[in-house]
This record gives C-alpha cells, sequence and structure tokens, in this order.
C-alpha cells in the first residue's frame, strides 16, 4: 500500500446526539468526576481495611465466599434460572463491547467479595489474588517491596479476572507474553461445583491453557497464584523521536527493542519496557526504559520526573516534546511509570473534556482525574453508545510484528487515527493449540523479534475519534471494524473481545482455534451451563433461547467433524 491519502468522504448532518457529546463535558464535570473521586477513595479504604488482616484470615474469607459460589451453582435449576453469569453491572465492565447477554434469563453469581491480596509468597516469587484485585490495589502493595507482577496493565481499575479471562498486555509484555502467560495457577469453580487448581503440568493442564481469552465460559475464576519480579524504584526511560513514513516508523520502533542480530533473550541489548507513540503519518516517539535503583537516578545531573502528580502534563503530551527536543532520558518513580495512561486514559480524556490536558485544569481539577469508565458508560443512554460504535474507535489489532507497518497503513487508510499505541508481545508456542497462537513455521523463518519458543507480536493500540468525524465527515464505524477483523484474520491476527465486534460466528472461529475451548467446553460441562464465548461477545441483544438452540448447532457441526474418520 503506497497511497496513504485517505478517501474523499462526504460531509455529514449533525444530529441532536453530536450536540450532547459535544457538550457532555458539562455531566462529567459536575456528576462523574466527583462521583468517581468519592468511589476511588472508598475503593482506597476498602483495599486498606482488607490489608490490616492476616494473610490467614483474607485466606478464611476467601474459602467462605468460595462455598457460597458452590452453593449458589448446586441450587440452579437449568430449566428455571437459565445460563449462569456474574450478578456484576454491565455498566461496571471497563470493557468497550456491550453486555447485553445479561439482559436475557440468567442465574446470577455474586463474586464482589472476591477482591482481596491472599499471599505475597516471597519464596516462590508468585502473588496469590482474587480476580477483582485491580492493578492499582497489586503494585500499591508490591512496588514498596521492590516486588511486581511481570506485567502490570496500565490503567488503574482493570482487574485480575478481566486481564486474564480476556486480555492484558504491558510494555514488558515482549519478554513475559501477555498477562495471562504470567500466571502459575488457576482456582476454577466448575459447572458442577467442584473447585479445582489448574496448572500447565497437573491433571487440569487442559484447562490451564483454555482459561485465557475465554471470557468465563468454563468456568468462575475465583483465584489466581501469578509470577513476580523484582524491581527497582525508578524506570530510567529513554524518549527517541522517529520520523519518517509509516514503515519508517514501524522499522523503528522495532529496533528499539529486537535486536537485528536475534538475541532476543540478552537482556543488555532488550530494555524492560517498551512502547511507541505515533502522533502522525510522519511522527513517532519510542520509549525504552530499564529498572534503575534510587542511588542511580538521584545521581547528580539526572531528571527525575513524577509523572503521577495530578498538575502533571498527562504523559503521551509530554513524551512528544522529544519530537522538538530530541531524544533525551529521565527517571520515573516505578509506580508512577506503571500507570502513566491512567490520569488521561491514554489520550481518551481529551476527547471527554477537551481542555483537561490545560495546567489550569490540572492544577484545579486534575486531582479529580479520571473519571471511572463504568460511570462514563452508565450515563449514556441506547442512542449515545451507538453513536461511539458509530463514531469513535476503540479497538487493538494483535499483528506479528514483521507486518506492523502494513497495519499502520491500512490504519491510516481506513480510520486515519491517531495517536496510535505500539506495543510488542511475545505469543509462545505452548503444548496445547490454545484460542491465540503463532503463524505455523514462524521458528523456521527467524524475523526480527521471534525466538525458537516464541513469536513476537505487537499491539496496535487505535483508540481516538477518526479523521473523518473529525472533520465532519461520513463515516461508518461498524463496516470500518468489518474490515479490521477481516484485515486481521487474513494477517493471522487477533482482535480482544473486549471491543466492540462486528463478526460473524464463521468467521470468529477463523480468527481464534476453537479445539481446546470446544474441548474443555465439554470436558467440563460447561456447555448448558455458561454461555460460549462468541455469544458471549457478539454485537447485539441475545435471548437465552437464541443461545442454547444456536450454540448447540454449532456444537453438533463441531462433533460431527471432529468424529469423520480420517482418511
Amino acid at each position: 500500500m503506497s497511497d496513504l491519502n485517505s478517501p474523499l468522504r462526504p460531509k455529514r448532518k449533525k444530529i441532536w446526539v453530536d450536540y450532547f457529546v459535544q457538550f457532555r463535558w458539562i455531566i462529567v464535570i459536575f456528576v462523574v468526576l466527583p462521583i468517581s473521586f468519592t468511589l476511588y477513595f472508598l475503593t482506597y479504604l476498602g483495599d486498606v481495611k482488607s490489608e490490616r488482616k492476616s494473610f490467614k484470615q483474607r485466606q478464611k474469607e476467601h474459602d467462605e465466599n468460595v462455598e457460597k459460589v458452590v452453593k449458589r451453582l448446586k441450587e440452579r435449576d437449568p430449566k428455571k434460572d437459565g445460563l449462569v453469569c456474574t450478578a456484576r453491572k454491565p455498566w461496571i465492565a471497563v470493557g468497550m463491547r456491550n453486555v447485553d447477554y445479561k439482559r436475557a434469563r440468567h442465574c446470577e453469581v455474586d463474586l464482589s467479595a472476591f477482591r482481596n491480596i491472599l499471599e505475597i509468597d516471597r519464596e516462590r516469587m508468585v502473588a496469590r489474588v482474587e480476580p477483582l484485585v485491580n492493578m492499582g490495589q497489586i503494585s500499591r502493595v508490591t512496588v514498596p517491596m521492590n516486588l511486581s507482577l511481570a506485567v502490570v496493565a496500565e490503567l488503574d481499575d482493570l482487574t485480575v479476572g478481566g486481564l486474564i479471562n480476556g486480555y492484558g498486555i504491558e510494555g514488558s509484555s515482549h519478554i513475559y507474553g501477555l498477562f495471562s502467560d504470567t500466571v502459575v495457577a488457576y482456582e476454577i469453580v466448575l459447572a458442577d461445583g467442584r473447585v479445582v487448581r489448574a496448572t500447565k503440568d497437573n491433571e487440569f493442564s487442559d484447562l490451564f491453557y483454555a482459561i485465557p481469552w475465554s471470557q468465563g465460559t468454563l468456568g468462575l475464576l475465583v483465584s489466581a497464584e501469578i509470577k513476580l519480579i523484582p524491581v527497582k524504584e525508578y524506570m530510567k526511560l529513554t524518549y527517541k523521536p522517529v520520523v519518517g513514513n509509516l514503515k519508517d516508523i514501524a522499522q523503528g520502533y522495532m529496533d528499539s527493542f529486537a535486536p537485528r542480530d536475534g538475541d532476543q533473550d540478552n537482556s543488555e541489548k532488550v530494555p524492560d519496557f517498551v512502547e511507541t507513540m505515533i502522533y502522525s503519518p510522519t511522527e513517532a516517539v519510542c520509549m525504552a526504559g530499564n529498572y534503575a535503583s534510587k542511588e542511580e537516578a538521584k545521581k547528580k545531573g539526572n531528571v527525575i520526573n513524577s509523572v503521577g502528580w495530578w498538575y502533571k502534563p498527562w504523559f503521551y503530551q509530554y513524551a512528544q516534546r522529544a519530537l522538538k527536543r530530541g531524544e533525551f532520558v529521565e527517571y520515573i518513580p516505578t509506580r508512577e511509570y506503571y500507570h502513566r495512561h491512567t490520569r488521561c486514559l491514554y489520550w481518551e480524556g481529551k476527547l471527554i473534556l477537551p481542555f483537561a490536558d490545560q495546567w489550569w485544569f490540572r492544577f484545579l481539577l486534575g486531582w479529580l482525574m479520571p473519571p471511572k469508565v463504568s460511570l462514563l458508560k452508565a450515563t449514556q443512554g441506547e442512542a449515545i453508545r451507538n453513536y461511539y460504535h458509530e463514531m469513535h474507535v476503540i479497538q487493538d489489532m494483535l499483528v506479528p510484528l514483521y507486518k506492523v507497518g502494513d497495519a499502520l497503513e491500512w490504519v491510516h487508510q481506513e480510520m486515519e487515527v491517531y495517536p496510535l499505541w505500539l506495543c510488542p508481545h511475545r505469543l509462545y508456542k505452548l503444548p496445547m493449540k490454545t484460542m491465540v497462537y503463532p503463524e505455523p513455521g514462524f521458528d523456521l523463518h527467524r524475523r526480527q523479534g521471534d525466538t525458537q519458543y516464541s513469536q513476537m507480536y505487537t499491539d496496535v493500540g487505535v483508540y481516538y475519534s477518526p479523521g473523518p468525524v473529525l472533520r465532519g465527515e461520513q463515516f461508518d464505524g461498524a463496516e470500518a471494524v468489518r474490515k479490521m477483523e477481516n484485515w486481521l484474520i487474513e494477517n493471522h491476527g487477533f482482535q480482544p473481545q473486549y471491543a466492540v465486534s462486528e463478526l460473524s460466528e464463521k468467521k470468529f472461529w477463523r480468527m481464534f482455534d476453537a479445539g481446546l475451548y470446544e474441548h474443555c467446553r465439554r470436558k467440563y460441562k460447561a456447555v448448558g451451563t455458561f454461555m460460549s464465548v462468541y455469544y458471549k461477545s457478539k454485537k447485539g441483544r441475545k435471548t437465552e433461547k437464541e443461545v442454547q438452540e444456536e450454540e448447540q448447532a454449532h456444537l453438533e457441526k463441531a462433533y460431527a467433524e471432529v468424529d469423520q474418520p480420517a482418511d
């Protein structure tokens, strides 16, 4: 694709929803922000209360809560109660896809009590946590101990359960893989009420590999044991501008963390953290970080930047200064670096509150930021939600590293969204073929970033209003997403299911592999108890009858294909 000129589009007539969205900041400032701050504070007090309890007491409460879940499942009458799902309200989830499946008849299981850190095991270097523990909570406990989860997703509100059952990535994923790749064991309540511990080498190893990306449709996750790593007090961050076309930017990004000699496991050549932000088709800033001690950071001449203060410039705007300033280095407190995108929700905050990045707002009201995503969703009706589906993009494209340049050109041509976020991650070659998997034969090519045991992928984060929308032109959001999904299928890419999807069932299972997932659905009696992952992700409302009938038809077809004798 050489012609990067965006297609000419006719102008779009404004409707009442446009004006509501334009002035939505009034509701955000006077309603959403105060309530968000109150909820954040109350949650913090709850976390502090939990942390004062001994691990033994937390474990006792955990066991009691698990018994309640088991009892609820065993009391369920499939004919009267419908399919099982959590009692979490639809608007509380951070993901952008709708959760209309909860409008059908269903059996609710309350997991709201599962928000405790159960154990920090320094000997095994494992944290055992419940599914509603969020990233802000776990980093607040571990970082002062000079420990951290191997992968800490940037936004405070993202929960362990969502990152495991769905999708989680961070700037360290080029070393450790996705969030789910750092899990050592899962504690799962199965459809029949059994409580099992699944690891990669016990009798439930198939379930262990099937849980990631399953959206909670194989069982109810009640705790997870997650890998810890030692960390230092600061992140030494290098900002490097890259100027050129999108292919040049893609190559500069690859070179920032993937040695061209293939020595990908050499810690002296590969930084601890990596991300790139693309601000236009010709300008980007690559950032590479390495952990640094307090003694190193405070040496004379070194610059310390505490980006977590409420009055500080938003991180993505601050990083953009490298385009004028040139390459520079500074030290950021480790926990503040982890959550650098929280205050402005990457750059979505600019759309929600257009003036919130100004110095006077940051100084006066910046301490109220960010608004809770759940409250933003709760204050939008059906019309507003549909407007955002059509006129706004929040998608992640997971593509092989060597295809990043092609992906960037495609996004520019079809969506014209800037800034863009690039974050690499390993996709491991596992003993079992999971829903997401590397390209067959990747280990024979040994392209830049790849190893014998993993293929390097990249998350191309597309979050913002497309250029045509900002210019007042017509834009078909649903059609753009369909084209994106087709491009991903053709290029062995994947779409995280937190986002709005237009995939048909047939195309969904072309993108993802169904083999192990369907095997575990049958083996652990999830069919008829939990909604399948496709119907849970499917756009639009659905009834229990529709789900069960269509799922049964799909399973009968799948079983027939599996049972066919080999030639």
